[in-house]
């Protein structure tokens, strides 16, 4: 998949996950709202020039720390949205997996940060 279509997935993912927040389901806007940054990411690291190989990490974690190092470490990306990639993809490991129980507040401030994350990126890397 080529930038332009991860940045379109990604753009397409937060409208989701905030259709989500508004209808409450609030893990459903978690899980769409990780996505949606997860594909931003990828899209950023195609655009930047990193190699197939390395955007096609086989784990999540792979893929943001590959992330962290090529685009947040060397300033392309600020350190704070690095930090809420991690954050989200904590709730949505939440949300998905262990059962535990997400605010709404903990939800809504993902899809912002979800919002926050793809437009950023798109402005940069697109």
């Amino acid at each position: 998949m080529r930038a332009k279509e991860l940045f379109t997935k990604a753009q397409t993912a937060a409208t989701s996950a905030r259709i989500l927040l508004n209808a409450g389901d609030v893990d459903g806007a978690c899980n769409r709202a990780y996505y949606a940054m997860f594909d931003a990411a990828r899209a950023a690291l195609l655009a930047s020039g990193v190699g197939e190989s390395a955007v096609n990490t086989k784990t999540h974690s792979g893929l943001i720390s590959k992330f962290s190092l090529e685009l947040v470490k060397s300033g392309q990306v600020s350190v704070e949205l690095g930090k809420s990639l991690n954050k989200v993809e904590d709730l949505r490991l939440m949300a998905d997996y262990k059962g535990d129980c997400i605010s709404e507040e903990d939800a809504t401030w993902a899809v912002n940060q979800a919002d926050k994350f793809v437009e950023a990126l798109c402005a940069k890397f697109s």
